[in-house]
């Protein structure tokens, strides 16, 4: 277990982006069935809102865990298994983000 309270909320972000991103994975298949996915990104959030929202924060909190684990890391001196590795998942969105970002041009 982590010994700092932000390496604590480190690990509680990450369990949390999984769950949200498994919830939202699970959404199209149990909500919308009828609904096509739009052509754009702002299509698809305006006809599929839940699921977007949820993807969303999923992304979200795995962005936030990410920083609170090198703050963590960093500041704090906690370099246990699940702050690292917490850390190093809570990159992983970033690293999604900036892929898109990248391959739209």
């Amino acid at each position: 277990m982590p010994k700092s309270n932000l390496g604590k909320w480190s690990v509680g972000l990450i369990l949390v982006m999984l769950i949200l991103l498994f919830i939202g994975t699970s959404l199209p298949d149990l909500l919308y069935k009828s609904v096509p996915a739009g052509s754009t990104l702002l299509e698809d959030i305006s006809q599929r809102p839940a699921l977007a929202l949820t993807m969303l924060a999923g992304f979200a909190a795995g962005v936030s865990s990410f920083i609170t684990g090198l703050i963590a890391i960093i500041k704090q001196k906690d370099r246990r298994v699940l702050v690292l590795v917490s850390t190093l998942v809570g990159a992983a969105p970033i690293i999604y983000i900036i892929g898109e970002i990248l391959s739209a041009r």
